[in-house]
C-alpha cells in the first residue's frame, strides 16, 4: 500500500494473528475490496469514522487512505493492537485504537459528528450490534457494514419475498437501506463457510411512518413469530382482526405481505386500543 506499512497477509503472520471462531473471525485481505468498502462509506473527512473489529487492519487502512480525517478503532482482542499501533504511527494523529467490547460502548463519547460506522463485523455478534446502533439511529450518518449475505438480504428485503421480517421493518422503518455488493469467502483469511455482502444504511431524519416502538415491536415478534398464519390469528393477542380492522388492514393477510407502513399502522391502532 503506499502507506508503506508491510502487506497485510505478512502483518497477519509476523503477529501470529490466527483468526479466533470464538470472537467471529475473518480477516479481509483484498485490498480492492477493503477499498470498495471505505468508499461505499464516504464521504470520510469530516466529523468521526468508526470501525468495529479491526482485526490486522485490513479496512482500517482503506479508510485512512480514502481519507478518514479521524478513525476510532474498536478491538477487543488483545493480539491485534499491536498490528493496530503500527498503523496509528503510519497516520499520526488520525487513528485511535479502543480495546474495548464495541457491545459497551458509549458511541457518541467516541468524537463529533457526522459519525459514520463503517465495519467487517464479527459476524456472530453482527445482527445484535446493528440493532443496537438503532435504539439510537439519529447518532449516526451512515452505517455501512459487511455481514453474512443472508442477513443483508433480510435488511433490503421488500415485501412478498420470503426474506421479509422483522429485521427487515425495522431497518427500513428507521433508514434508507441499499445493497451494495457481494464478497466472496475467497477474500478472508480463513475463508467463512458463506458468502458475505456490504450494506449502507443510512438513518432517516423521521421514522418512515410513525409508530410507538416498543409496540411495533410487539407487532413484528407476533406477526412474523407465526408467519404462515393470518394476522387475525398471529396477532390474536393483540387484538387480532379487531385490532387489523382499526389498523385499515385486511385481517386475512400473512405477516410477509403488510409493507413497514402497515406494520406502524397496527402499532399506532394498539396503542390507541390499549389506552382507550
Amino acid at each position: 500500500m503506499s502507506d508503506g506499512l508491510p502487506p497485510l497477509r505478512e502483518v497477519i503472520a509476523a503477529f501470529d494473528l490466527r483468526a479466533k471462531k470464538s470472537l467471529g473471525q475473518n480477516f479481509l485481505c483484498d485490498l480492492n475490496l477493503t477499498g470498495r468498502i471505505a468508499r461505499a462509506a464516504g464521504p470520510l473527512d469530516a466529523g468521526t469514522v468508526i470501525e468495529v473489529g479491526p482485526g490486522p487492519g485490513g479496512l482500517t487502512r482503506a479508510l485512512l487512505t480514502e481519507g478518514a480525517a479521524r478513525l476510532v478503532a474498536i478491538e477487543r482482542d488483545d493480539r491485534c493492537l499491536p498490528a493496530l499501533a503500527q498503523i496509528a504511527a503510519a497516520y499520526p494523529g488520525r487513528l485511535e485504537v479502543i480495546a474495548a467490547d464495541a457491545l459497551e460502548i458509549d458511541y457518541e463519547t467516541l468524537g463529533p459528528a457526522p459519525r459514520r460506522i463503517a465495519a467487517n463485523l464479527p459476524y456472530n455478534i453482527g445482527t445484535v450490534l446493528l440493532t443496537g446502533w438503532l435504539e439510537r439511529p439519529e447518532r449516526f450518518a451512515s452505517i455501512t457494514l459487511m455481514l453474512q449475505k443472508e442477513v443483508v438480504d433480510r435488511i433490503v428485503a421488500a415485501p412478498g419475498t420470503k426474506d421479509y421480517g422483522r429485521l427487515s421493518v425495522l431497518c427500513q422503518w428507521l433508514c434508507v437501506c441499499a445493497p451494495m455488493f457481494e464478497v466472496n469467502p475467497a477474500a478472508f483469511t480463513p475463508p467463512p463457510k458463506v458468502t458475505s455482502a456490504v450494506v449502507r444504511l443510512d438513518p432517516r431524519a423521521e421514522p418512515l411512518a410513525p409508530a410507538p416502538r416498543a409496540t411495533l415491536e410487539k407487532i413484528t415478534a407476533a406477526a412474523f413469530g407465526q408467519r404462515r398464519k393470518m394476522l387475525r390469528t398471529s396477532l390474536k393477542a393483540l387484538g387480532g382482526a379487531a385490532l387489523c380492522e382499526a389498523a385499515g388492514i385486511d385481517p386475512e393477510l400473512r405477516a410477509e405481505a403488510i409493507p413497514v407502513q402497515g406494520f406502524c399502522a397496527l402499532a399506532r391502532a394498539a396503542a390507541d386500543m390499549r389506552n382507550g
